[in-house]
């Protein structure tokens, strides 16, 4: 199978909201997925678990995570903000919440068409 390299502008690529507060433009490969996300202040997406390696790279604004790394049954809080990085296992429980606007890129391995905001939409992704 031929290999091409792509470029993706992030303006050109379709912006979806799966919840409320959130605006999100997407690029899948093979292995790996990255996500260009602005959740708007008061955003929230409730405790969920994946399988997929997560890594939140934080452009601007701050979020409050809830992680469940432990017993699972006492969140641990976290607040970062612009310049930091989180890395999430897959299987780590957590949720989010933007403290103030914020701007972030999501990498996912593997890929996911479903990701914790779809998991807590009624809509369909697109």
């Amino acid at each position: 199978m031929r290999r091409i390299a792509k470029n993706y502008s992030w303006a050109n690529l379709p912006v979806d909201h799966p919840i409320d507060l959130i605006d999100r433009c997407r690029v899948m490969g093979d292995r790996m997925m990255i996500s260009y996300l602005t959740l708007h202040q008061g955003f929230h997406v409730a405790p969920h678990e994946h399988d997929n390696e997560q890594f939140t790279v934080m452009l601007s604004g701050k979020l409050k995570f809830e992680i469940f790394d432990n017993d699972g049954i006492e969140p641990r809080i976290l607040e970062i903000g612009a310049g930091e990085v989180l890395h999430l296992p897959g299987g780590v429980r957590h949720g989010a919440t933007a403290i103030e606007t914020s701007v972030l890129l999501d990498l996912f391995s593997p890929p996911a068409e479903f990701t914790g905001v779809d998991q807590n939409s009624k809509k369909k992704p697109s």
